[in-house]
């Protein structure tokens, strides 16, 4: 008796779902490439139009300029991600700004202690927002919204028209945003240092990737047992952290405050973090790329300077940038969504072939006719 039998190969890649995961590596690089490109052809552009905006001068006004914004957007990153919005880092500034300020005047206090107290004012104003948006899950663009007023109205209360002066501030605090070393200044290496910490944080660590799985899917996530209100909170918790360290620098950079300082820096900061690459529904974006977007920001603005352009337009520019960023998310989040789709259906295919495949090829193997050779010796057996 003669069996027939056939080796099994293993199905061909398909090339759709070779596409659909390049696609999607691809468009997780994407805009911080586009950012960085944008970024650098702004440069060279400004640089041929005034040869001294390149100069190590105008160079250090930028990174010092973009420090805060940038440390600000790290931390909204956070909270955009499990699909929340923070609108009160610009009056929480202007708070610890002032407060620290008029703690610090006069005085000769240490700047760790300056930068302690500001840093807990801010993570007093994060849990305000937390608690409410997680546990008592009141929409976060309607607490934060509050909480900017409300707290605007403590600064303003506070301040009573008065404003803080740099001659009254202690040496140290003045330091520290004014002072570098090694020729670098201590704004940018706190910004980096807090930015590759964060960043780091939420690619390596499991729950930094469950900040990423609430804002893509929040009932899967409870249904993994992601704790989402812990997380929401945390991520409100971190934002306000850093935005009582931006309105220490703030303080330390500028040294004279009044009571509205960085009035407006609440849509400057969703602008850039929205810009970097953050998707405003969540799920999706890097601390560096909302760095990026804050660089280009800045840059945009002292662009406008050396050109003797109107600020005006400086608002305007940003805004049309949002729109751009909110329509490019929208575009390539179509395309992701189509090429997943076609690399799952080719999954559930190989699948049903791996699964089928065999007991279709045994019973082709069953049916097949008897060769020649079989034939002739079943004829001498009946002889």
């Amino acid at each position: 008796m003669t069996t027939l039998t056939e080796t099994p190969t293993r199905p061909p890649a398909d090339a759709p779902a070779q596409t659909g995961g390049r696609l999607v590596d691809l468009v997780l690089r994407a805009r911080e490439l586009s950012i960085a490109a944008a970024l650098i052809l702004l440069v060279v552009i400004t640089t041929i139009a005034n040869p001294q905006f390149l100069s190590a001068q105008g160079v250090e006004d930028i990174f010092l300029n973009a420090s805060i914004l940038v440390l600000l957007a790290v931390g909204q990153t956070m909270v955009v991600v499990t699909r929340n919005i923070d609108l009160s880092v610009g009056s929480v500034v202007g708070l610890v700004a002032f407060v620290t300020g008029d703690f610090a005047s006069g005085t000769d206090r240490n700047v760790l202690l300056v930068l302690v107290v500001g840093m807990a004012i801010g993570t007093l104003c994060g849990l305000v927002n937390g608690l409410l948006v997680s546990f008592c899950r009141v929409p976060a663009l309607v607490v934060t919204l509050g909480t900017l007023y409300v707290i605007q109205g403590i600064d303003y209360y506070l301040a009573h028209g008065e404003q803080i002066s740099a001659s009254d501030l202690p040496s140290s605090v003045l330091s520290l945003g004014n002072d570098a070393v090694l020729g670098v200044p201590y704004l940018p290496i706190i910004t980096v240092a807090v930015m590759l910490a964060m960043g780091y944080y939420l690619r390596s660590y499991s729950s930094g990737r469950e900040f990423y799985a609430i804002g893509s899917n929040p009932e899967a996530a409870r249904l993994a047992g992601v704790p989402i209100r812990r997380r929401v909170l945390t991520a409100y918790l971190v934002s306000g952290l850093l935005a009582g360290l931006a309105g220490v620098l703030w303080l330390a950079r500028f040294g004279t405050v009044v009571a509205d300082a960085a009035n407006g820096w609440e849509l400057k900061v969703v602008s850039a973090v929205v810009v970097g690459g953050v998707a405003i529904v969540g799920g999706t974006g890097t601390v560096y790329g909302a760095a990026l977007g804050a660089l280009l920001i800045t840059t945009i603005g002292s662009v406008l300077v050396v050109l003797k352009v109107n600020s005006f337009w400086q608002d305007a520019i940003t805004g049309v940038l949002l729109l751009l960023a909110i329509s490019v998310d929208r575009l390539l989040a179509l395309r992701v969504t189509r090429a997943l789709r076609v690399r799952s259906r080719t999954r559930r295919g190989r699948r049903w072939l791996n699964g089928n495949g065999g007991a279709h090829r045994a019973g082709r193997a069953e049916a097949a006719p008897p060769s020649p050779a079989t034939k002739e010796g079943s004829a001498r057996d009946e002889v």
